[in-house]
Parts: C-alpha cells; structure tokens; sequence
C-alpha cells in the first residue's frame, strides 16, 4: 500500500500514544474526524497497524536481566527448522526470536529476573529445544536505546 503524508503522521502519532482519542489524532494531522478515522481502519484492516499494546517497565517489574542468544542448529531442514520455531513459541521469557544469516541461525532475546533465573532457564528449557547444537549467550549491561517506533 502506497501511503501518503496524512497515513504517515497518523502512524507516526499512533505509535508514540495508542490511547490517542480520535478526535485528538484528527486535530494533530490535520483532517477531520471521519476521513482520519476511514483512514485509520482501513491501515488496521490492511495489517499495517498490527495491534494496540500496552509497553510495560521491565525493570520496574523485577525483570532487570536481557540476555541475547545466538542458536545454532543441528539439522536444517523444514521439519526441524519448524520444531525449533514451535518450541520457542511456548517460552514466555523469550520476547523476540529472529533467524539470522551467517554461521548461526536464530537470535533470541530473553528477559529475566537475574543471572540464576538465566541459567535456570538455559539448563531447564532453552538447551532442550529441538534440534540445538549450539547457544551462545550475552548480557546486556545497559539499554542505550529502545524504541518500538519504526522510521516513517
């Protein structure tokens, strides 16, 4: 989809407040009430705007450990690609995974409470996920930057 200067600046504005009122979005992109709110159903109705969350404080919520963890895999094919992919759906304290190029395959990001929740985590779960040959993990010691915010 082709989007112009008013879908660029309703996202922009939606991405830095989901509880924006309607009335509020219109008057800071500059259109009226029912073309911005056509506008934005139909970014929604198009999985342009995938969904509203709520971005909690993860330190504030005791959850002070990011651990970043590269994952290589044994075999490399779809059915063990696709086990390995199913498994890490069902780790809540894995936030993002990713496959990567390069001599590993997946980049996983894991939120924690300490160093001992880690390597209870890695021995209970994470070195029982199919098809791993191989983890690799680092600590973050400090969040420069963190934004959900894409470049429009």
């Amino acid at each position: 989809m082709k989007l112009d200067k008013f879908d660029k600046e309703i996202l922009r504005v939606l991405q830095k407040d989901a509880t924006i009122s309607m009335a509020e979005l219109s008057q800071k992109v500059g259109l009226s009430h029912t073309p911005c709110w056509r506008r934005v159903k139909k970014l929604e109705s198009q999985g342009i705007i995938k969904q509203k969350v709520t971005i909690l404080d993860h330190k504030k919520l005791n959850l002070g450990v990011s651990v970043f963890i590269y994952v290589s895999i044994k075999n490399h094919d779809s059915v063990s690609l696709t086990a390995f992919e199913k498994a890490v759906q069902d780790i809540h304290e894995i936030v993002e995974c990713h496959t990567t190029s390069g001599d590993k395959d997946y980049l996983l990001k894991v939120i924690v409470e300490s160093v001992e929740e880690y390597e209870k985590l890695l021995k209970s779960k994470l070195t029982q996920l199919p098809c791993v040959d191989h983890i690799s993990s680092t600590f973050a010691l400090k969040q420069v930057k963190n934004t959900t915010e894409l470049p429009l």
